[in-house]
């Protein structure tokens, strides 16, 4: 709603404004000051314009008259109104000083002159083969999609201790400065000492680099490690964000095959420069490779001069079972780079993951994040640190891990019950599961049809390094975002629409 500069902002539209804030979780004394510094900062309360008394506003806002005076004192003391005796409040006459006054050009010559950003561009991103969720999916009632957010599971008050403490004065001091190429030093030693060791990998502060994610941390590596004609061995299938990133680099991936026991050592892993692999949990088939061929892929690795890129992600939710060392672990040659996230277990937006490597590469590894975007928020680094050292993390996972066995247990049972006739890879451990439907069945097709019952699931054919036979009739299912009582109907609505196209 747009109201002129130069006009009073009438009673009846200050609800409408209200209610603009009205998600933004503050209270309802912040909403009014967010409101009016909107208002303010935008135009619609020019320089020198009067604000309604506090009694009009709180009327017109159905508040009470304290919390109206509460934000004007607040406004008042940060510049953007002043308080007149007995006239009221103003906008301050300076408060849009620094704003620079919009140029007006003729709509025409403004088309003639206009950039062609697409004659610019060289490199179109966007045109990549991606995994694609429909933007309103956590309205739907069944979102079977992986890795996202479960409000249900996040640990507020743990987060919110973590999050108050690193405010402290002395932490403050700690975090506040620019780090330059560095980390926070908290963080740092509790993945040393507190994560890495579950996974039985032991690194030095200097070999471990914390990014903004774990797709940050690839995006790194191939801008770092990767030139146009490097051959990259790539799982198929495998994570297509990964796929995307290196292809963007090199015109030399290599599709690699994947079964049981994960990515197969084949003779073809000898002609590549760089392996990317998800040992112990594939994505997305979701299979464990086994202490025998990981053994044989490092020892692979080291006959023909290849290093592993190790994407060792979910594996601290096992449902029980003992973890397979990590190919880090194994590693006797420093010929593995490590990759790993704190924050996708409970909290993709977080975006805290980081590396593991020789110094040597770690080094230059800081100096081209720096380029980037200097580091990660310090604050939320020293957040996470106490995060993990409080014990809230490892008590997290292991509620987690127990909540998605829950989940995958009945996810099997409603597709044996409902899909008989399609196949499930056995979830051992993560938050999904990879579903072969019958060869005729298109799984984009089912998946469009499902959106229209409220189900979400995610077609397997993005997956694969190129579409083909037989590539578009598998479905990654995810259950972190989605309640286990409402699993088998989700389930059973998905088997009402593909009888209905299918028969």
């Amino acid at each position: 709603m747009q109201v002129p500069a130069t006009a009073p902002i009438s009673s009846v539209l200050w609800t409408s404004l209200f209610e603009r804030v009205g998600d933004s979780g503050l209270s309802l004394q912040g909403r009014i000051r967010q409101m009016l510094v909107s208002a303010i900062l935008s135009g619609h309360l020019p320089p020198g314009a009067p604000v309604p008394s506090s009694r009009l506003l709180a009327d017109n806002l159905g508040v009470a008259r304290n919390t109206v005076v509460f934000a004007y004192q607040q406004l008042v003391s940060e510049g953007y109104l002043v308080s007149r005796e007995r006239s009221g409040h103003f906008v301050c006459d300076d408060v849009r000083k620094s704003h620079v006054a919009a140029p007006i050009e003729p709509e025409s010559a403004s088309r003639r002159h206009a950039a062609r950003w697409h004659q610019r561009v060289v490199f179109h991103p966007s045109r990549q083969r991606n995994i694609v969720k429909p933007d309103n999916w956590q309205s739907m009632p069944y979102p079977f999609v992986y890795a996202q957010f479960d409000a249900a599971l996040f640990p507020t008050a743990e987060w919110r201790e973590c999050c108050t403490r690193a405010l402290s004065v002395l932490d403050i001091r700690s975090w506040a400065p620019d780090l330059i190429t560095n980390d926070d030093a908290a963080l740092i030693e509790e993945i040393r000492t507190q994560v890495l060791p579950r996974r039985g990998v032991w690194a030095e502060k200097d070999e471990i680099v914390i990014t903004v994610g774990a797709q940050h941390a690839l995006y790194l590596l191939a801008d770092l490690l990767i030139h146009a004609h490097t051959v990259v061995g790539m799982e198929d299938p495998g994570y297509p964000d990964a796929r995307n990133t290196f292809a963007h680099r090199s015109d030399r991936l290599m599709p690699l095959p994947v079964d049981e026991n994960g990515l197969c050592i084949t003779p073809e892993l000898t002609a590549c420069d760089y392996i990317f692999v998800t040992p112990s949990h594939q994505c997305p088939t979701t299979v464990t490779m086994p202490i025998e061929r990981r053994e044989a892929l490092l020892e692979l690795a080291a006959r023909s001069d290849s290093i592993i890129i190790e994407d060792d992600y979910e594996t601290e939710n096992r449902y029980g079972n003992p973890p397979t060392p990590a190919l880090k672990s194994l590693d006797k040659h420093g010929r593995v780079i490590y990759v790993g996230s704190l924050s996708k277990s409970f909290a993709p937006g977080l975006r805290i993951g980081y590396i593991v490597a020789p110094a040597e590469l770690t080094h230059e590894l800081r100096a081209l994040r720096r380029l980037m975007l200097r580091h990660p928020s310090a604050y939320v680094q020293r957040a996470f640190a106490l995060f993990i050292s409080l014990g809230h993390h490892h008590a997290l996972l292991r509620r987690i891990s127990l909540i998605y066995q829950e989940r995958a247990q009945a996810l099997t049972e409603a597709l044996a019950s409902s899909l008989p006739e399609f196949s499930l890879v056995p979830i051992t451990g993560g938050s999904s599961s990879w579903v072969k439907a019958p060869a005729h069945v298109d799984t984009e097709k089912l998946a469009r049809a499902a959106l229209d019952v409220g189900v979400v699931i995610e077609p397997g054919h993005v997956f694969y390094h190129t579409p083909g036979p037989g590539r578009n009739s598998d479905i990654r299912i995810g259950f972190t975002s989605i309640d286990t009582e409402k699993i088998p109907a989700g389930i059973d609505k998905l088997a009402g629409v593909y009888r209905k196209l299918y028969g």
